[in-house]
């Protein structure tokens, strides 16, 4: 009797490997990360009546969203948005001032939209662990995630998630286990077919998992990193996949924001792209200096026989969000820092880049059309330069791509903007 029972359970656990073989379709549109320009997407924004319940969600700042009151450095230019919400802000002629809420699908196909016209291949959807376990965050989430889904299908962008752990608690890779179980079986996201538009890497579907080695005394560690890394690579139903694993800038030589711990490059070794994080760390002034260690990070890679993608950034300011920090902080310069830092990694051996981001509008960081004429009075924002586009850096991360593929020459200087 026993040995039957025994016979059945190596029948089901047979079964359960198959079907975890079809849980993936075999393939997708976008083969491999080479040769492509990846924005992060936050996708986070939140207003009140947007269905979302989650009112003027990272637009508020210590619970206000009001003159005086905003964790946003760049105010988003909405003119081409099909749903607005008219905010507490006013322009210089009087009247209301307007966002958009990531919530509403009209949001994301726009977003999607400009990504096909300018050719930037596609974004990883930001999904923060600690915020799409339960409740509205979950809710918010998913419903982004599904209409990135829908929207880069359907305008033809590579898409993939990047769980983020901050704010993770220990033991808390059974959370990220469980959500991309509820990912897979819930929102179909990697088999819809092999026309599909889920970024794949060597042959498998990849995911990204960022926040791995840093030392800024975070509760979970690389014990957890490790399960995670496991599991998506070997489980039978829902692994089988490729990992990009976003680690500190210092990571290779155990630096001022790495965890001084040598099983970070066992499990480095262990992954298919390593991923550090660049924002904040230089400006236009001492970049030069610093591009010498992407070189050094990518001769480390290939010696370890995994890929590379580092991150580029066309300025930085958070001043809104924290008071004691000047006001666009790392200038963008008409471009000329974002371009350095492009034209810098290709030249150092780089073959995809990770831009940092597509719509972080908090941290100053975005690549979307920023508002030439925004609100006046206790809150300030940054504003591109009188001669640049609203549209520049959407255009410069297109040439970018371009520029990978070869389809134009590698130019140092950068573009010019276009007259239209």
């Amino acid at each position: 009797m026993m040995k039957k029972v025994f016979s059945a359970i190596l029948l089901m656990g047979v079964s359960f490997v198959a079907l975890g073989q079809r849980l993936h379709s075999k393939t997708s549109a976008f083969t491999s990360y080479k040769g492509l320009v990846m924005a992060g997407y936050q996708g986070w924004f939140n207003a009140p009546g947007d269905g979302g319940g989650r009112g003027w969600n990272h637009y508020v700042s210590h619970g206000k969203f009001e003159p005086g009151f905003t964790n946003i450095d760049i105010w988003p230019d909405v003119s081409e948005y099909k749903k607005t919400y008219k905010t507490p802000f006013k322009l210089a002629d009087g009247s209301d001032a307007y966002l958009y809420s990531s919530y509403d699908a009209s949001s994301t196909e726009t977003h999607f939209k400009w990504m096909q016209q300018y050719g930037i291949d596609g974004v990883f959807v930001q999904r923060f662990i600690a915020d799409v376990q339960r409740g509205n965050g979950r809710k918010h989430n998913d419903e982004v995630l599904a209409n990135t889904l829908k929207y880069a299908q359907e305008y033809h962008r590579a898409i993939s998630v990047m769980y983020d752990l901050s704010g993770m608690r220990a033991g808390g890779d059974s959370a990220v286990i469980k959500d991309w179980k509820h990912l897979v079986d819930s929102l179909k996201v990697t088999n819809r077919g092999d026309k599909q538009t889920w970024l794949y890497h060597n042959g498998k579907p990849l995911i990204a998992i960022w926040g791995i080695g840093f030392n800024d005394h975070r509760q979970y560690g690389l014990a957890e990193a490790e399960r995670i890394i496991n599991f998506f690579k070997n489980d039978p139903v829902y692994g089988g996949c490729s990992i990009l694993l976003g680690v500190p800038t210092y990571w290779r030589d155990f630096g001022s924001d790495t965890e001084k711990d040598p099983h970070l490059h066992d499990l480095l070794r262990e992954v298919d792209i390593v991923h550090p994080w660049f924002v904040g760390r230089y400006n236009e002034d001492t970049y030069p200096k610093f591009q010498a260690r992407i070189a050094d990070d990518i001769a480390w890679c290939k010696a370890n026989k995994v890929e590379y993608v580092p991150t580029v950034f066309p300025g930085f300011s958070w001043h809104n969000m924290n008071p004691r920090s000047p006001q666009n902080q790392i200038p963008r310069n008409r471009g000329h820092f974002y371009w350095d830092q492009i034209s810098g990694a290709i030249k150092s051996g780089a073959d995809m880049l990770y831009v940092a981001m597509f719509d972080e509008v908090d941290e100053g960081t975005a690549i979307i059309k920023a508002s030439k004429n925004p609100p006046v009075g206790l809150s300030t924002f940054v504003t591109y330069e009188s001669d640049i586009p609203n549209d520049y850096y959407l255009y410069l991360t297109g040439y970018a791509g371009k520029m990978l593929k070869k389809q134009v020459p590698f130019r140092a200087d950068v573009p010019p903007p276009v007259n239209k």
